[in-house]
């Protein structure tokens, strides 16, 4: 790869030689585990930091860079996303120290991991809410606290059409007050105006960036600092809190990276770059609509926790082309945005494309060539699927490994989420045992994919390796996505100073002829391909590749 500057909100101030070089981050590719459904070392059923370790070959065997590990603090949901420790691990994943010694195996193999890390609110079991609740100092005014409930314009803080004050002001029978929670009563926002809770979030930050974490994914960064009715996502406070954070982080550890999760059209999500002075990335939630609708016409603009406008606005051949050009337009680097296909609040790429491989090619074809740091959901490397989209639960079970009874996830005779009533709302599962049978028959597991060169996961190798070793693929390198054959093929061309790389998929159901150029082209020489070498056409749904 070609190591290209710095842009100047990545460069440390104290070291000359780093500004010289692209950050760690700039086209890494991050893997993102759900810990309690990776790997299960001690055989309770729940996945674990050991389970992860344990992992690791098999992680660098397919090249990811970084890990970004969901939620690992104590929590008593089963997601995490409701702190009640800042400083303590899940007990269910395990300990301090082997969370320590994950980290250290990781950096043995060159592999990081960066932290979710949720800072808009907490538990409501959380000790400082109970106090706050009590009126205690200086806890009392560490969440937002009103004596009346409004009736004027509050509602859901990502619908701005909606109006119902009581999702989000809930009522609490101690404090006689209403506390303001974006995510449900549970789960009580932060007050990040007040000077303490200020400090103490970059406390617990230098806290994990001292026992070696690379940096942390910033969960829900678009609704820190509510000013009314009006302004409940995208303030300029929210904006200049972030840039406060960034500031602190990086002189804590400069080379650590912060990339915000804002489920928001790219103008809105480019917001959190502070002008260069805020995150380092952010997510690209265009990216995958996009995908979908090229693979099967309902890419659709539902954001579970964002609000997205024109995800699908661009004349559907020109898809992937008006995301690039969007990123382009956003006066953001190029490498601020990370495409990915789906994430654990999204339905599952495999089981949206209805379980149907060669799609899923196509799928991660289109995103590993895209320019950018890029994310890949645990599983989706094998097509792992759903068993429906009844509960969210569904999109982050297990890891599915090899044909033995719980899929080489775990060795007890269950997994957690045959479990999942034990954390409520949670339902007891009667969908996993089918679930697994049917994926395990369509060789939906690690063990058969690693066997077979033209599968799944056989791509998703050949493509990292493509992103990391050769040069056209950084965000240097230059990107077209043009469609030929009236819309049913679709052609991706990369370049940088003489390195070329060409894709072409077939987007229909039908073999489509393949373009004479690049079958002419002496110069090229064939890369993936399903096919015969001396093939002229594409099979339905199939992709093939060309570099010089």
């Amino acid at each position: 790869a070609t190591t290209e500057p710095v842009s100047s909100q990545n460069a440390s101030s104290t070291s000359t030689a780093a500004s010289a070089a692209k950050p760690w981050w700039q086209d890494a590719v991050f893997y993102q585990i759900w810990p309690r459904s990776f790997a299960d070392s001690n055989g309770d059923g729940t996945g674990d930091f050991n389970g992860i370790a344990q992992k690791l070959p098999y992680l660098a065997d397919l090249g990811v860079n970084a890990l970004w590990l969901t939620p690992m603090f104590e929590a008593p949901s089963y997601h995490g996303y409701d702190f009640t420790e800042f400083y303590q691990v899940e007990t269910d994943y395990g300990s301090q120290q082997e969370f320590k010694a994950l980290i250290e195996a990781a950096k043995a193999k060159n592999i990081r991991i960066i932290l979710d890390l949720v800072i808009n609110h907490i538990s409501d079991q959380h000790d400082w809410f109970k106090r706050s609740a009590a009126g205690e100092a200086p806890y009392k005014d560490y969440f937002i606290w009103r004596k009346d409930l409004p009736t004027d314009g509050w509602g859901p803080a990502w619908d701005a059409s909606k109006t119902d004050p009581k999702v989000v002001w809930h009522y609490h029978e101690g404090r006689k007050e209403y506390y303001y929670a974006a995510f449900g009563a549970s789960q009580p926002d932060l007050n990040l105006t007040h000077p303490d809770v200020v400090a103490e979030m970059k406390k617990m930050a230098k806290y994990w960036l001292d026992l070696g974490v690379a940096g942390f994914r910033l969960d829900a960064v678009r609704y820190a600092i509510e000013t009314g009715p009006d302004g409940q996502a995208d303030t300029a406070e929210t904006i200049e809190y972030w840039k406060d954070f960034t500031q602190y982080v990086k002189s804590v550890q400069p080379d650590a990276m912060l990339v915000g999760e804002a489920w928001a059209d790219l103008p809105v999500a480019a917001k959190y770059a502070g002008d260069g002075k805020a995150l380092d990335a952010g997510f690209d939630f265009e990216f995958g609509y996009k995908v979908l609708e090229l693979l099967q016409g309902n890419g659709g603009v539902k954001a579970e926790f964002g609000t997205m406008n024109n995800a699908g606005a661009a004349a559907t051949e020109q898809l992937l082309q008006a995301n690039f050009n969007a990123r382009k337009a956003a006066g953001v680097p190029m490498g601020y945005f990370s495409p990915f296909l789906t994430n654990h609040d999204q339905p599952r790429i495999g089981w949206q494309l209805q379980g149907d491989l060669a799609k899923a090619k196509l799928a991660a074809a289109m995103l590993l060539t895209s320019p950018g740091s890029t994310y890949l959901y645990y599983g989706e490397e094998i097509g792992l699927s759903q068993a429906s989209d009844a509960e969210h639960i569904q999109r982050r079970a297990p890891m599915l490994w090899d044909q033995s009874p719980q899929a080489g996830f775990t060795t007890a005779t269950s997994s957690w989420v045959q479990s999942a009533g034990l954390f409520p709302p949670q339902r007891e599962t009667s969908w996993w045992t089918p679930f697994l049978q049917a994926q395990q028959a369509a060789k939906v597991t690690v063990a058969d994919q690693q066997q077979d060169a033209k599968s799944l996961w056989s791509l998703y190798k050949f493509l990292i390796a493509q992103k990391q070793q050769r040069a056209e693929f950084g965000i240097a390198g230059s990107y077209e996505a043009k469609t030929l054959n009236d819309g049913k093929l679709l052609q991706i061309s990369r370049e940088l100073a003489g390195n070329k790389s060409v894709f072409v998929l077939n987007l229909s159901a039908e073999p489509q002829a393949l373009p004479a150029e690049l079958l002419q082209d002496s110069g090229l020489q064939n890369g993936w391909n399903e096919a015969e070498a001396t093939a002229t056409q594409l099979a339905a749904w199939q992709l093939r590749s060309w570099s010089n």
